[in-house]
């Protein structure tokens, strides 16, 4: 029963690209900050074949474009109280990275991603799960802003993957996840009502009364 009670709780993150998702885990860690952080994005497979000119040959808007085996793998062992070497990406060269990262379980495990509740084996591991939903084209604005200035993209590479996989990826795969969901928090971290109250809930489970 005691092992039970101290196995460390997983919360789920997810939400459209752009959605103010890495907002709200930024947010959290300045006030909560004895958590370990796995975003699915470094979970992505490798795609060194892709380039500006051909961004749509691999669509990173599909549950198959991440490495699901080992994410649950991953988790299992967290909850497990069992460290990982979490694997890096490359998204400037589209490829996983040779760095790991040493991960140490702790109470609280905070998973975020856009398609984390996609898979079923990866979403029944989750204690709580959160969906962040935020307009459209403040996400796009995001998008753009972020590709261009951190990964290399051009304009014109955004817009098309945007238009022929990210909408259609958003709509079919991640917007139907929301049912799955404890808590929706419109506007992401903007909605400061709604990140007291997890982040209160998550103080209650580093640090229990």
């Amino acid at each position: 029963m005691l092992a039970l009670m101290s196995q460390p709780k997983l919360i789920g993150i997810c939400g459209g690209s752009g959605s103010g998702k890495t907002t709200i885990v930024r947010k959290i860690s300045e006030v909560v900050s004895d958590f370990v952080f796995l975003p699915q994005d470094n979970y992505y497979k490798s795609a060194e074949y892709i380039s500006n000119a051909n961004i749509t040959a691999f669509n990173f808007d599909h549950p198959e474009a991440f490495d699901n085996d080992l994410l649950v793998e991953h988790l299992m062992c967290l909850k497990a109280d069992k460290s990982v070497e979490m694997p890096t990406y490359d998204f400037v060269h589209h490829r996983r990275a040779a760095e790991t990262i040493h991960v140490v379980p702790k109470k609280l495990i905070i998973f975020e991603g856009i398609m984390i509740f996609t898979n079923k084996a990866v979403r029944d591991l989750i204690d709580l799960k959160i969906f962040v939903d935020t307009p459209d084209d403040i996400r796009f604005i995001r998008r753009l802003t972020r590709d261009i200035k951190e990964r290399g993209r051009t304009l014109d590479s955004v817009i098309e993957q945007y238009l022929n996989v990210v909408r259609p990826g958003h709509y079919e795969f991640i917007e139907p996840t929301k049912a799955y969901a404890d808590l929706i928090i419109p506007e992401g971290g903007a909605n400061e009502n709604a990140l007291g109250v997890l982040v209160s809930f998550m103080n209650n489970i580093v640090n229990p009364r």
